[in-house]
């Protein structure tokens, strides 16, 4: 097979998650992080956006109506990262995750972003997340990047932001 590249500026558009029940899910994706709700069809489906995009996440009961999370250590989707364009609109969107009650299950520092990880009420793993400019991406003397895989990050300072 010959080799291939994926276009630059190519994206990921939206993602589908399997969940045991749509009123639940609705309640954390639009009523708690805030994505407007483009779309619903019954208890079977819903879809949800930023800024008018036709939907980021789509929800669904297709295979999983009244169904629990995946076991862990078992294959299947690791996370998803929603993707803020500011630290302060990731603070906000941390403190009110933490308003809500939802558990946050871990957060760091990557040199080129800074991540807060949490689930849904589904299991579904979530990043919430903010990049910092290229400019200030880490990189080592070669010039290649130098992600950091978990330098801490200070989340109380970073809610502060929120207020």
């Amino acid at each position: 097979m010959e080799p291939y590249r994926v276009p630059a500026g190519t994206g990921i558009g939206h993602v589908h998650l399997k969940v045991s029940d749509i009123d639940r899910a609705l309640a954390f994706y639009r009523d708690v992080l805030g994505f407007d709700q483009i779309m619903r069809l019954g208890d079977q489906a819903a879809f949800v956006s930023a800024g008018g995009y036709h939907h980021h996440i789509g929800l669904n009961t297709w295979q999983s109506r009244r169904g629990s999370p995946a076991p862990p250590h078992h294959t299947g989707l690791y996370h998803f990262a929603i993707r803020y364009p500011s630290r302060r609109d990731l603070a906000t969107a941390v403190r009110r995750v933490l308003d809500a009650g939802v558990p946050i299950q871990g957060v760091a520092d990557h040199g080129v972003s800074e991540s807060i990880y949490l689930t849904d009420l589904d299991g579904n793993g979530i990043e919430l997340t903010r990049d910092r400019p290229e400019s200030e991406w880490p990189r080592d003397a070669s010039g290649n990047l130098a992600m950091h895989m978990a330098d801490p990050l200070d989340l109380d300072a970073l809610v502060r932001e929120a207020l």
